[in-house]
């Protein structure tokens, strides 16, 4: 064979190695498919105080088998307020209905549906969610396990 054939072969096959390999790295995951729509998901009673909005409700949807950070939804009343807090692990939020207005740090943001939110950890941030509006719904994604730790004014 020449030795462009011999290398031709070489690469198919590693592909199709490859392919096969993820193939079976797929397979092998550690969730469970899911598929839900937001009007199905069953949200924790209300709860709230202490730094907590009042009325704030969560779902959790699965757990990092590594990591051990949560995925869930929280929502939260119109008119809310969740006080000045941070975590140690990074949180990612997805704003899903609804506005809110965060403080990150020393910047303020003012977001909705759509909008995409990076916390670092041990980053202070606080919600407001606008008065005489819908309830906000966000869906959080955190690199480690959840803690809260507020922040003495």
């Amino acid at each position: 064979m020449t030795k462009r054939i011999c290398l031709a072969l070489a690469l198919s096959s590693t592909f199709i190695a490859g392919s096969i390999l993820q193939a079976e790295e797929a397979s092998t995951s550690k969730y469970a498919p899911l598929a839900i729509p937001l009007a199905d998901i069953q949200w924790g009673a209300p709860g709230g105080g202490n730094g907590f909005p009042v009325g704030v409700q969560s779902a959790r949807q699965g757990t990092d088998p590594v990591t051990g950070g949560i995925t869930y939804y929280a929502k939260f009343p119109a008119g809310s307020h969740f006080d000045m807090h941070w975590h140690t692990h990074d949180e990612f939020v997805v704003v899903v209905q609804g506005s809110v207005t965060i403080v990150l740090g020393e910047e303020i943001h003012a977001v909705s549906t759509g909008s995409y939110i990076v916390i670092p950890g041990t980053l202070n941030h606080s919600w407001d969610v606008p008065a005489g509006g819908e309830d906000a719904v966000i869906v959080v994604r955190r690199g480690g396990p959840a803690d809260f730790n507020f922040v003495d004014k």
